[in-house]
């Protein structure tokens, strides 16, 4: 039986982490979830330790001081996972803006071939509900514009809900990651792809949190537009 992981970062998610983490307990398919906090003040952690007294084989913690990033929290997840002997790798929000019943359906495209799955909100139109139109447009030609630079046929190069199977995280340098916020999704997305990896994206709704506060910010969206430009000229320094 392959070992599934789940990792779920989180920020001041006290509200949500509880929830998700039992509903991906209650799938039908078994899966492990690895909480990485960055030091929630709001005692996230706290509720994680409460709830391994309750699934101790299955939940795991990984506990960081500080804000320290979105990006390098997964990579931290991902060495933890390849230590562990994971065969697939999870990333999913904490917030229920990714459904955990959809975490089936990226296990099932990589096992029917595909080495990296990915939670698409636009592969099949926009999928998405309660963001505002402004919010829509703004992530919907986001993608568009990183196709167009690195010429990666993905529609949802952002998106945080995807699948890796472990030969993909072994294969990818991962100390070699430079992006750290949400540009991070682009570049490993780009990277299994440059090394001949074979993508498929999975149409799902994303639905926006209803308890919690955003962590996005103006520098996540600085840092992604100027990365991929800078991926792209890695990319053809590279060729040369």
């Amino acid at each position: 039986m392959d070992k599934k992981l789940v990792l779920i970062p989180t920020y001041n998610e006290r509200e949500n982490i509880e929830e998700i983490v039992k509903a991906v307990f209650g799938l039908e398919d078994r899966f492990h979830v690895l909480v990485i906090d960055d030091g929630s003040p709001d005692g996230t952690a706290a509720i994680v330790k409460g709830l391994q007294e309750r699934f101790p084989d299955t939940l795991h913690l990984l506990e960081r001081s500080g804000k320290l990033g979105l990006g390098t929290a997964y990579l931290t997840g991902f060495k933890w996972a390849l230590e562990h002997g994971y065969d697939y790798v999870f990333e999913m929000d904490a917030d229920f803006s990714h459904n955990p019943a959809d975490l089936l359906r990226l296990y099932k495209a990589c096992r029917e071939g595909a080495d990296l799955s990915i939670g698409s909100r636009y592969c099949n139109g926009v999928s998405v509900v309660d963001w505002p139109i402004s919010r829509i447009l703004i992530s919907y030609f986001a993608s568009g514009y990183v196709r167009t630079i690195l010429r990666m046929k993905v529609y949802d190069t952002t998106a945080g809900f995807v699948c890796y199977s472990r030969k993909v995280l072994e294969t990818i340098d991962l100390d070699a990651i430079r992006m750290k916020g949400y540009g991070f999704q682009i570049e490993m997305k780009y990277t299994a792809w440059k090394l001949g990896f074979k993508l498929k994206e999975v149409p799902i709704v994303f639905t926006n949190r209803q308890k919690g506060t955003s962590k996005m910010s103006g520098g996540i969206f600085g840092e992604a537009f100027w990365g991929v430009i800078a991926l792209r000229f890695r990319s053809i320094r590279g060729r040369k």
